[in-house]
C-alpha cells in the first residue's frame, strides 16, 4: 500500500498518450512506498493507495449494505480452477439499521479477470525500464470479452446476520446466526440455480427480493450469538454458541427438520465466540471464548469440555481447525495476536508452537487455507471505521535465509526492500479495507 495525498480539486489527472493508443496504467507513477502501520501515521488528508502490480487478481463488490459476515458457496466449477475468468458463488448477511430491511443476499460474480505473471521481473540487458513497465506486458487481464458483474438475490431476515455459513455437503443449505437471538437454516437452491441459469453479467437486480420461510428456525438461545459451524464429516450437524455463555448441538433428523438438544454445552464463563468442528472426528468440537480460553468438546461424554486452556491474554476471537493438519488449531486474539497450538501437546501442558504480534488491532477471523497445510490468512482492525484494516497471508513452513534473500535482491536488482522486522512468514499484506470482519480462502 502506497501513501498519496487525497485533493478532490487535484483529482483528475492527465493521461499520457502512447504510441499503441492505450490508457496510462492505474499503478503509481512512481515506485510506492510501502505502508507500515507500525511505523507510519496516516496524517489528515491522506489515505491508502493499492498498488494494483502487487496483485494477480483484485476486484471489489457492493453488496449494497453493510455486511458483517458472508460465506463462499462450493460449486461444481472445479475444486482447484487457476485459469481466467472465474466465476464464484457466496452468501451473505446484512446489518441494516431497520430491523425489517435486513436480508440474507445470495451472489454470482462472473467474469473475474485476473493475470499471470513471473515472480521475478525480468529486465532485458541494457533496459532502462522501471519496474512499473516492465509489467505492463504480463501485466494485462486474462479473461473474457463479458463484462464483469454481480447478480444477486435478496431473502427476507429478520434481524441482523451475525454471521452465516453455507453447509458443505450441502452448499444450498445455510445457517444464519441472528441479532434477534434466533438460529435459522435456509434452503436457496431456488436462488443459486437461477444465478446458474442466467447468462446476464454486469447487472444486479434490486427488484429481486423475497419473503421466504427458514426450514428450521431455533429460539432456545436466551441471547444473541456469532459462533455457529457445520460438521465437515456429518452432513447437517451443527453447534452454535452465544453471549450466554452456552452452546447448542444439532443433529439432523430429516431434510428439513433438526433436533437441537434444549440442554445447552456449558463450560465458558464468558461469551462464546466461535466454534469448529474437528476435521477428522464426528463428535468433537472447539470453541474459543470472551473468557480468553479455547475448549475442546465430545458430544458423547457430556455437557462438559473434556478439555479447557488459556490461550490468550485477552479475549479470544475467533479459531481455524487445519483441515489437512488435524492437530494444528489457529486462534486469534483482541489484542491482535494469534497462535498456532499443537493438540498432540495438550498433555505437556502448553500447546502454542508459534506466537506472532504482528497485527495491531483485534483479530476479526482466521482461517488455514484449504490448500496449503502451513498457510493460513488473518485479518483485523479497529473497532472504528475510520481506521484501516489489514489482511495478511503466512506461510509457517519459511524459515530466514540470508543467502537466499540476497541471491532474490540480486536478481531484482535491489528493487525489492523489505523491512527487517518482518517476520519470515509473512507472504503478503493487503491493506486499504476499512472494518474487515470476515475473510474465506476459495475452497
Amino acid at each position: 500500500m502506497a501513501r498519496t495525498i487525497k485533493n478532490p480539486k487535484k483529482a483528475k489527472r492527465k493521461k499520457k498518450s502512447s504510441k499503441s493508443g492505450a490508457s496510462s496504467s492505474s499503478a503509481p507513477a512512481t515506485q510506492p512506498n510501502v505502508y507500515d502501520p507500525k511505523v507510519h501515521k496516516l496524517e489528515a488528508g491522506e489515505e491508502l493507495q493499492c498498488d494494483p502490480t502487487a496483485y494477480n487478481c483484485l476486484h471489489s463488490f457492493d453488496t449494497g449494505c453493510t455486511c458483517l459476515s458472508f460465506d463462499i458457496v462450493r460449486d461444481s466449477l472445479g475444486s482447484d480452477r487457476r485459469d481466467f475468468p472465474h466465476t464464484l458463488y457466496f452468501v451473505a448477511g446484512t446489518q441494516a439499521k431497520k430491523v425489517s430491511l435486513n436480508s440474507i443476499g445470495v451472489f454470482k460474480a462472473s467474469n473475474i479477470s485476473g493475470k499471470s505473471r513471473e515472480v521475478v521481473p525480468t529486465k532485458s540487458e541494457g533496459d532502462d525500464m522501471d519496474i512499473e513497465s516492465s509489467d505492463s506486458e504480463d501485466s494485462e487481464d486474462e479473461g473474457g470479452s463479458g463484462t464483469r458483474g454481480l447478480q444477486s438475490r435478496k431473502v427476507a431476515h429478520h434481524g441482523c446476520v451475525n454471521r452465516i455459513r453455507s453447509m458443505a455437503q450441502n452448499p444450498h443449505i445455510c445457517a444464519s446466526w441472528s441479532s434477534s437471538g434466533h438460529v435459522q437454516v435456509w434452503d436457496l437452491s431456488s436462488h443459486l440455480n437461477a444465478l446458474a441459469e442466467s447468462e446476464i453479467e454486469g447487472v444486479r437486480d434490486a427488484s429481486s427480493f423475497f419473503n421466504q420461510a427458514p426450514l428450521f428456525n431455533f429460539r432456545g438461545h436466551k441471547d444473541e450469538g456469532y459462533a455457529i459451524d457445520w460438521s465437515p464429516t456429518v452432513a447437517g450437524r451443527l453447534v452454535s454458541g452465544d453471549r450466554n455463555n452456552c452452546i447448542h448441538f444439532w443433529e439432523p433428523s430429516s431434510g428439513s427438520t433438526w433436533n437441537v438438544d434444549p440442554t445447552p454445552f456449558i463450560g465458558h464463563s464468558n461469551y462464546v465466540e466461535d466454534l469448529q468442528w474437528s476435521p477428522t472426528e464426528p463428535s468433537a468440537f472447539v470453541s474459543c471464548s470472551a473468557d480468553m480460553t479455547i475448549a475442546i468438546w465430545d458430544v458423547r461424554l457430556g455437557k462438559s469440555p473434556a478439555v479447557s486452556f488459556k490461550a490468550h491474554d485477552h479475549e479470544v476471537n475467533v479459531i481455524s481447525w487445519n483441515r489437512q493438519a488435524s492437530c494444528m488449531l489457529a486462534s486469534g486474539s483482541e489484542d491482535g495476536t494469534f497462535s498456532i497450538h499443537d493438540l498432540r501437546l495438550l498433555k505437556e501442558g502448553n500447546t502454542v508452537v508459534a506466537h506472532f504480534k504482528y497485527h495491531e488491532h483485534p483479530v476479526t477471523s482466521i482461517e488455514w487455507s484449504p490448500h496449503e497445510a502451513s498457510t493460513l490468512a488473518v485479518s483485523s482492525g479497529p473497532h472504528d471505521y475510520n481506521t484501516y484494516s489489514q489482511l495478511t497471508i503466512w506461510d509457517l513452513s519459511l524459515e530466514k535465509d540470508e543467502e537466499e534473500e540476497a541471491e532474490f535482491k540480486a536478481q531484482t536488482k535491489e528493487r525489492v526492500h523489505t523491512p527487517e522486522d518482518l517476520p519470515p512468514q509473512l507472504l503478503f499484506v493487503h491493506q486499504g479495507q476499512k472494518n474487515l470482519k470476515e475473510l474465506h480462502w476459495h475452497a
